[in-house]
């Protein structure tokens, strides 16, 4: 699908490399090759035109002249004939500016409305395969706030990745093997006994997880069993409990794959893994341990592989599941979002992998930082429905999925979020999901008021678009044009907050345009144009929230 601003910057190029043939041809540049990429930016402040290059700068070298002057030359052999230029004009020490006519951009409205759901699109990823880890999460307890974040992100990252042609599969791989797993058992296991038989009954271990989530699990295990287990073996008991607990813990959590942890221990990969880095010379053993020598691949220190009482580390199960990623299930590209707690398990795992003989480029690792919950302005730690840490499940109950997928995606991930309890439930244009969520509807009821009066939304072959010159209809469909650029720099740059910041920029210019403008009582014309911009602006507005997974509605409840 092509691009308006690639388009228009090829454009741009052919007029700069045809100036800069005819300057070598009148003897006012000696005879040189262009640079191979000709830089063409959008300028930060459209005061400075809608393109700008510093070719200028570039083949100094090459005219033996000031930048300035070598641009003076460009500009005086521009031809700019039949082209969307508009003018040019030189700026600092040779900045080339170009103003363009308003007519480059009518051709996004026929884009928009003929590739709808599509706009915004491309294939650069050309169908290679990603793997997107979300989240390693601890099932022993209720889901928080950084597997939130994290959850959010990845899939947000996830969907922006599909968008420009990867084939994604979204993975959560369970914790589900080691000490915090027996331990979850036993919990589990004395709170069934001491519900059924009393708190003397058994002993609570002396390290067990305390939380009511665990009261919970085992009066709702009672409720399907009953007593039924507490005649059987300790082992059988347990394993009942943990199974019983995880699925509840999980069974909110949707992925396309969910991988154990433990399955990497019982298929005999983990110690498959190990074989294959002693055989290959990457370990040596120190203090009764096999380590791994991460050094000798860029890490700052070496990792222990197998403790010296034989049991494989954390580590060696993750290396592991990366070698099944890559080598097992072909995967080109794995991305994986770590809290900021891994910090430190950056280098080690890429060290990991190239041992494995995957180049390590391949793998990404997303780093997020810490949420913060406010509410009434101060940090907020206790639910006020369970009186209870917040957890992931008291979140969506108080402000609901869009809220919290919105706004833990309106932050940069390295960087730590504030999420304002208060200002995600409120209707106002503050928060900026229901800013959004607003515009998408008014736009959905201006287009139904226009339809009682028999006009449908016109195909844009037959409308007059070059009636809309206004300063607010020029920003809008400028605004437009940015979209495949804004989707394509978040895949690259495994950003989706920029979708979030692109929405809240589009919503405010199209509410500036209708407190400006109206549609019902224009001539006909005039009223076709405005009607197909606002319905562009609607299906741009959705095609981003639907990648988000936040809904656009098309009634909003009535304002007090």
């Amino acid at each position: 699908m092509s691009n308006v601003i690639e388009t228009v910057k090829y454009e741009l190029e052919m007029v700069i490399k045809e100036a800069v043939k005819k300057a070598i041809e009148a003897g006012d540049f000696p005879s040189f090759e262009l640079p191979a990429q000709i830089n063409i930016e959008v300028p930060r402040d459209a005061r400075n035109g809608d393109f700008s290059t510093n070719i200028a700068m570039q083949i100094t070298r090459y005219v033996k002249s000031f930048p300035s002057k070598t641009a003076d030359y460009i500009v005086k052999y521009c031809n700019i004939d039949g082209t969307n230029i508009k003018e040019i004009k030189i700026a600092g020490p040779g900045f080339i500016n170009f103003y363009l006519n308003s007519t480059w951009l009518h051709s996004i409205l026929h884009k928009i409305q003929a590739e709808k759901q599509d706009f915004g699109k491309c294939n650069i990823g050309n169908g290679q395969k990603v793997m997107v880890e979300f989240v390693s999460a601890n099932p022993t307890g209720p889901l928080h706030m950084g597997n939130a974040r994290g959850g959010a992100l990845g899939d947000c990252i996830a969907s922006v990745l599909e968008a420009v042609g990867y084939d994604v599969t979204r993975e959560f791989y369970i914790n589900d093997a080691g000490n915090q797993i027996e331990l979850f058992g036993e919990s589990l296991e004395a709170r069934y006994i001491q519900i059924l038989k009393g708190e003397d009954a058994i002993q609570f271990p002396e390290n067990g997880y305390q939380g009511e989530d665990i009261r919970d699990h085992a009066r709702d295990f009672i409720d399907t069993y009953a007593d039924k287990y507490l005649v059987t073996s300790v082992e059988e008991r347990r394993k009942a409990l943990v199974e019983y607990a995880l699925n509840k813990n999980l069974e909110s959590i949707k992925y396309d794959v969910w991988f154990s942890e433990n399955s990497l221990h019982e298929s005999g990969q983990v110690k498959e893994s190990i074989d294959a880095l002693v055989k290959n010379g990457y370990t040596y053993e120190k203090d009764r341990a096999i380590w791994f020598k991460a050094m000798d691949l860029g890490a700052e220190k070496d990792v222990v592989l197998v403790r010296a009482n034989g049991i494989p580390t954390y580590f060696a199960a993750d290396v592991a599941y990366h070698r099944n990623k890559f080598l097992d299930r072909g995967f080109n590209r794995v991305i994986d979002l770590l809290g900021a707690d891994h910090h430190g398990h950056l280098a080690r795992i890429k060290a990991g992998v190239a041992a494995c003989g995957v180049d390590p480029e391949k793998l990404d690792i997303v780093i997020f930082q810490l949420v913060r919950l406010l509410r009434n302005g101060e940090v907020a730690r206790m639910s006020k429905r369970s009186g209870r840490a917040i957890a992931l499940g008291d979140l969506l109950e108080e402000v609901g999925c869009d809220a919290a997928r919105f706004f833990f995606n309106t932050k940069q991930a390295d960087t730590h979020l504030d999420f304002d309890l208060d200002l995600a439930v409120s209707e106002s244009n503050e928060n900026p999901v229901y800013y959004i969520q607003y515009a998408h509807a008014r736009i959905c009821s201006m287009i139904d008021v226009i339809k009682e009066e028999g006009i449908q939304v016109p195909d844009a072959g037959t409308v007059n678009i070059s009636l809309l010159t206004s300063k607010e209809e020029i920003n809008l469909m400028r605004k437009l044009v940015d979209l495949p650029q804004e989707i394509r720099i978040a895949a690259e740059d495994l950003e989706p907050s920029r979708l979030t910041r692109y929405l809240t920029e589009l919503a405010t210019l199209l509410h500036s345009f209708y407190n400006v403008h109206r549609l019902k009582g224009q001539e006909i014309e005039m009223l076709k144009a405005r009607l197909l911009l606002v319905d562009c602006i609607r299906i741009v507005i959705k095609n981003i929230l639907d990648m988000l997974k936040v809904s656009a509605p098309e009634r909003m409840p009535e304002r007090e």
